[in-house]
């Protein structure tokens, strides 16, 4: 008859050892790619108007050496698939995404990336009066952390002036064409002016009524047709 085996001789009850560290591994290796994908979706723009925000409360000085300017990056020594376009997109609605929101703008102020580049847009509300073309104090204030932010980037800049549909005809604009592009012109005209910008990087449009983002069918949707588009053109 076979022995049975004593109570104190079998092993402990539960999983091996080896199990215990085999699960801390595994935990690691999940975490690792938690924090790989957080970094995968960092907004980029948000990113660099902390990083901005943090250099200006530091007192670092543009022109140094920061944490945002490489040379490497600047001479595309990173390879072939390298785009400039890009890191200059970034760095102006970097150093706009400060400002916007410090001011509180973000009614006023938008950006967005798209086939032609970065287009900046700016209600007709903060740089004009009503059937005016005079730029006023608040639109120069935005104008002017514009001009900063593209002064030292090459691309090509184009404003573009657009109107609601409602028809104007005065002594100074006989139609909301010449309005349109009267507007787009002095923005040119203040960069250049005011700023220095290099005429030739700069040029101006006018379209009237006939690119609306909305319909003209409310008194808010014609105000938001009613608007300068500054855009920093792909090379």
């Amino acid at each position: 008859m076979p022995r049975k085996r004593k109570k104190e001789d079998q092993g402990p009850p539960g999983a091996p050892a080896w199990m215990t560290t085999y699960g801390d591994m595994m935990t690691l290796v999940l975490v690792f790619f938690v924090f790989l994908y957080s970094f995968s979706v960092l907004d980029v723009g948000k990113f660099h108007g902390f990083i901005s925000s943090f250099q200006a409360k530091l007192g670092v000085l543009d022109g140094g050496m920061t944490i945002l300017d490489n040379v490497n990056i600047s001479k595309g020594s990173l390879g072939q698939n390298f785009n400039p376009d890009r890191a200059n997109f970034r760095k102006v609605m970097g150093h706009l995404s400060v400002f916007v929101e410090e001011e509180g703008l973000a009614e006023n102020v938008s950006m967005e990336i798209n086939e032609r580049g970065l287009v900046i847009n700016l209600t007709g509300q903060i740089l004009y009066d009503l059937v005016k073309a005079d730029i006023k104090p608040e639109g120069k204030a935005v104008l002017d952390k514009i001009a900063e932010s593209i002064r030292d980037i090459p691309n090509h800049i184009v404003v573009e002036g657009h109107t609601d549909n409602w028809p104007i005809n005065n002594e100074e604009f006989p139609s909301n064409w010449e309005l349109s592009t009267t507007r787009a012109t002095n923005v040119i005209k203040y960069f250049i002016e005011v700023h220095q910008l290099p005429p030739a990087r700069l040029s101006a449009a006018g379209y009237s009524e006939y690119r609306p983002l909305y319909s003209n069918d409310t008194a808010e949707n014609r105000s938001r047709n009613r608007r300068v588009e500054v855009v920093v053109l792909r090379q």
